[in-house]
């Protein structure tokens, strides 16, 4: 009967990405994902996310660790450019949606797209992601290095288009929990093992905060993301 199961879950799951980009709301509206589209997610890969995920709150609460862009490849797929731990790399958007799902195997993504004042920025941001395609992932979370964490490539790529002008702001970064103002545990560990100091207080950026972002609107939520601790203070 599991196995039933299973096999029944991954035929819905190939149903539900059959579209590759189009989507269906719960209010039934149509969604198409148009590049330049920034992909918001929960993504539950373990301590470091759970860290991230406790000392910031994204769009209306929502949990999110990581964050892409949306493309198109040159046969005219949907695909997502994401800073992931092998260095910037360009995902099918199957893949990218397949890492985690909802009680009710839904993709935990919700999309956000520039305001209108910001569009016009959108294909040279495109442009400069691929540039950076193939640079290392930023282990130490530290801007103008030469390697890029997941929310710092986003910031980059439309910091360039727009004429080294940030569209999304940095903000100090902690590592510390907030219910007892100690550093993670995870962090100390992950730190350690690299050799280098916690960050603490350094500029940085987040997906949750780029997703609370002005110049952003969120149009679509391909299924629902669970809601941040930080939300609930």
């Amino acid at each position: 009967m599991r196995f039933i199961k299973q096999i029944l879950l991954l035929i819905s799951v190939n149903l539900l990405f059959a579209g590759c980009g189009q989507s269906t709301s719960e209010e039934g509206r149509s969604f198409s994902l148009q590049p330049g589209d920034l992909l918001f997610q929960d993504s539950d890969l373990g301590p470091l996310c759970d860290a991230i995920e406790k000392v910031t709150t994204g769009f209306q609460g929502a949990n999110f660790s990581h964050v892409g862009i949306a493309a198109k490849d040159d046969n005219g797929n949907s695909v997502v450019i994401e800073a992931v731990s092998n260095g910037v790399v360009v995902t099918p958007l199957r893949t990218f949606l397949g890492r985690s799902f909802d009680a009710r195997g839904r993709p935990k993504v919700v999309a956000g797209r520039l305001k209108e004042p910001y569009r016009h920025l959108i294909p040279s941001a495109l442009k400069e992601a691929l540039v950076l395609k193939g640079k290392p992932y930023d282990k130490v979370y530290a801007i103008d290095n030469g390697a890029y964490y997941c929310s710092e490539l986003i910031y980059e790529i439309f910091l360039r288009a727009n004429d080294n002008k940030p569209v999304f702001a940095l903000q100090p970064m902690t590592f510390k929990d907030p219910d007892t103002d100690e550093m993670f545990a995870a962090w100390e560990d992950y730190f350690s093992k690299l050799g280098v100091s916690i960050p603490e207080g350094q500029p940085g950026i987040n997906p949750g905060g780029i997703s609370c972002s002005p110049v952003l609107s969120v149009v679509h939520k391909y299924g629902t993301p669970s809601v941040s601790p930080a939300s609930r203070r």
